[in-house]
């Protein structure tokens, strides 16, 4: 028997109702699965957090969250906590998790479901069968940078300075992330940089370009400039498999192409560390793109599948139970195609669910695929 450890945290607003969905998913598993089993544990992050330690996140969570083979988290975040500062406001929680635990390459799938394709701001034909994968860089850049600040001049007007910091290591680790996953999948990569105008971008290309020399000549590979990604992501979606950029641009773009799938309330996330010298294995934390929304949280409303999603994505890139995953997805295209639709995706003709109801049905599916 394998046993693969999680750590859950639900933290704030819908989180607590998702992550109970995706605690569904594991009991089905738990029971169904012959030789292997998750032994999951809790803690709080966030707000939650807040209110009861006095911190986003606790030293023994972050233990914990080290000590599991993967981390399914919530969302964090809320009006009541808005006036905290900066570094004690609950979204620091999830960035100690992502720094403490090394987690250097987010993976954003953008999947349109065929029974969503006209959910989409843009036409079916477009959008229908879209799967494309951002990898961005999650811990350099102009995000963390330095210098990071707000001076005033002598003239008493401010200024403010964000840095943009790359450095060879940090591009080439995340091609070759990018490039792992293009093998796996349409075997095409698009870097997308601005060469034209930063000099992170010049480095950027010229890194990509030699690790893909080196490392991945079997893959093929395409620079484009991030605005024209930016362009094409609404003009031609699906000419893209593979996309690989940095913080900032994986930000903007990743957003940009999840919309194009209709609703931030169906996509997962994956946040990946280095793998370990001795056996491979990486930490992650895998979590959906929404928010806390936590003007509908306790209301049963919340959409479950992008978190229940993201549990897929730690099937495939922690555990190795890919077959297990690719079940999981057809589980959830099997429950849409039934019609059943949670409010944020709510269409005319459709029969509108809860929350639980959602989860329920999807776990259903899997009973009927079989593990």
């Amino acid at each position: 028997m394998t046993t693969h450890r999680l750590l859950l945290l639900p933290g704030d607003g819908i989180g607590v109702e998702t992550i109970a969905e995706v605690e569904r998913v594991i009991a089905f598993f738990n029971e169904k699965a012959k030789g292997t089993a998750f032994d999951a544990e809790s803690d709080l992050v966030g707000g939650a957090a807040i209110d009861k330690h006095g911190v986003p996140l606790t030293d023994d969570a972050m233990a914990k969250a080290a000590a599991a083979d993967a981390v399914i988290f919530g969302a964090v975040g809320g009006p009541k906590w808005d006036g905290l500062p900066y570094e004690v406001r609950p979204e620091a929680g999830l960035l100690r998790l992502r720094k403490d635990l090394g987690l250097f390459a987010n993976l954003r799938p953008a999947i349109c479901y065929s029974a969503l394709a006209d959910a989409s701001s843009l036409k079916r034909e477009l959008v229908e069968g879209l799967d494309i994968m951002i990898v961005r860089e999650l811990t350099g850049g102009v995000y963390f940078g330095e210098p990071k600040e707000i001076v005033t001049l002598e003239n008493g007007k401010k200024r403010a300075v964000d840095t943009q910091v790359y450095t060879e290591e940090e591009i080439e680790r995340i091609a070759r992330v990018a490039f792992d996953l293009a093998r796996q999948r349409g075997k095409k990569v698009h870097s997308a940089e601005k060469r034209n105008v930063m000099r992170t971008g010049v480095l950027w290309n010229e890194v990509v370009t030699a690790t893909h020399k080196a490392y991945a000549p079997d893959i093929t590979l395409e620079h484009i400039l991030a605005d024209n990604c930016a362009m094409q992501l609404v003009r031609n979606p699906k000419q893209f498999d593979v996309i690989v950029t940095d913080n900032l641009f994986g930000d903007i773009l990743s957003d940009e192409a999840a919309m194009a799938t209709g609703s931030l309330g169906i996509l997962p996330s994956a946040s990946l560390g280095a793998p370990d010298a001795k056996d491979g294995t990486r930490k992650a934390l895998y979590e959906p793109v929404h928010g806390s929304a936590p003007d509908i949280a306790g209301k049963g409303l919340a959409n479950p599948i992008a978190t229940i999603a993201s549990f897929g994505m730690a099937l495939r890139y922690s555990f190795d139970m890919g077959r297990q995953a690719d079940l999981l997805d057809k589980a959830i295209s099997n429950t849409l195609a039934a019609e059943l639709r949670t409010a944020d995706i709510m269409q005319q003709g459709m029969r509108q669910v809860s929350t639980a109801a959602m989860g329920a049905a999807i776990v259903e599916e899997l009973g009927k695929l079989g593990v």
